[in-house]
């Protein structure tokens, strides 16, 4: 068709334009990484929930039949599921539908006999509120008091107590919810059930980084690591939290496009945590020997922010921050010249040691078949493929599934 004619020679003119990088690289900066959401995946006990066991009976398909380099697994830990798994109630444990901490290691074992990288997903702006630390928080337990982000709020003068700020929720309303048994705000940046960690505490940054060594140690080659913007704010002034600019976009106050979220995302301590957990992993190479291990990061953000993920300053930081320009700007009637000028974007924007990654789906996301065309998702998964650098694709749109 005209679409492929054009799509192939925008194609051989980013390849031309790019030039590619020699194959006796390190391992993930040519790899092909598949996404697995293991709830839907492959279930080998036949309770109706996929789970580890059923991704290890597949190791050996996805890496000789679909030629995968490594497998990336969305949240498999303790999670009371009010958010699909990114309600984590322990970090250091296995959600008991998935299976158990020996099925990982056994999972762990399998990949690296083929071959196969095994990469999780890090969940680190939030818990459950169902986490022990945040009932010993809830409790003003000694060294846990300030392990989230706590405030009592504002009195107005007729002694009606109102949120600290203005600040909304990705999900709709005020991003502060009241605890009775504390009297206090907690505040939550997603769902009401995921309370932010508090960044400034230096406990919660240790206890996190040993999140990360505690799943390296049973195998894993890397994280991803879910929405990073939000994993600081601004400090209070005066013990007070400013409000966030109104945007004018909208007259509902608790749509998030309400407000300007310059005070709750995208702050400068944000970029520092990142470089700090990939110190922990070259550190942890460094000591156990080893191929390279690896940081993804999910950021929706502008893309100047993405290229700051890559590192700065001599500092390293995430190898992948995920690029969404194709997948945020690409629809069914967009065209080869679209597809040319967002890929370019990115690419143009790219600093000369890095390696490009390009991202067509995901969880957030509908499918690449629906979202494009079932007719356009081979010849999309075909230019994905074939881009220089790293391809990241979703589960089952390898196969066009809608």
């Amino acid at each position: 068709s005209g679409t492929m004619r054009q799509l192939v020679t925008v194609l051989a003119v980013i390849v031309a334009g790019i030039g590619l990088v020699g194959a006796d690289e390190h391992w993930w900066q040519h790899a092909n990484f598949y996404q697995i959401y293991p709830r839907s995946f492959m279930d080998s006990d036949g309770d109706g929930v996929g789970d580890l066991l059923g991704i290890q009976s597949k190791v050996s398909y996805l890496r000789q039949e679909l030629g995968v380099d490594a497998i990336w697994l969305s949240p498999i830990f303790k999670s009371p599921m009010a958010d699909f798994g990114y309600d984590i109630s322990d970090f250091k444990d296995i959600h008991h539908e998935f299976g158990t901490i020996a099925d990982l290691e056994s999972l762990a074992a399998e990949c690296k006999a083929q071959g196969l990288k095994l990469v999780l997903d890090f969940v680190p702006n939030h818990s459950s509120d169902e986490h022990v630390n945040f009932q010993k928080s809830v409790n003003r337990e000694a060294g846990y008091e300030d392990y989230y982000l706590w405030h009592p709020g504002k009195l107005l003068e007729n002694g009606t107590r109102v949120e600290p700020s203005n600040w909304i929720s990705v999900f709709r309303g005020s991003a502060w919810e009241w605890n009775e048994k504390r009297q206090e705000y907690y505040l939550h940046q997603f769902v009401k059930k995921q309370p932010d960690l508090n960044y400034r505490s230096e406990k919660v940054v240790q206890d996190m980084k040993d999140v990360l060594t505690f799943w390296l140690q049973k195998g894993v080659s890397g994280f991803r690591i879910d929405a990073v913007p939000y994993l600081f704010e601004i400090e209070m002034t005066d013990g007070q939290y400013p409000d966030e600019p109104e945007t004018g976009k909208t007259d509902d106050p608790t749509n998030p496009d309400y407000v300007e979220h310059v005070y709750t995302q995208n702050r400068e301590e944000t970029f520092d945590m990142m470089f700090q957990w990939r110190k922990v992993l070259d550190d942890y190479k460094a000591e156990h020997g080893g191929d390279d291990l690896i940081l993804m990061a999910e950021a929706y953000t502008p893309l100047a922010n993405i290229i700051r993920l890559f590192g700065e300053n001599g500092r390293a930081g995430a190898q992948i921050p995920f690029n969404f320009e194709v997948l945020s700007n690409i629809f069914k009637d967009s065209t080869a010249q679209d597809f040319y000028d967002n890929a370019m974007r990115f690419y143009q924007a790219l600093p000369s040691d890095q390696f490009a990654n390009w991202v067509l789906g995901n969880h957030d996301n509908k499918r690449l078949a629906s979202r494009l065309g079932v007719s356009r998702a081979d010849l999309y998964n075909i230019v994905l493929n074939t881009l220089p650098g790293i391809a990241v694709t979703y589960n089952g749109e390898e196969l066009a599934m809608e």
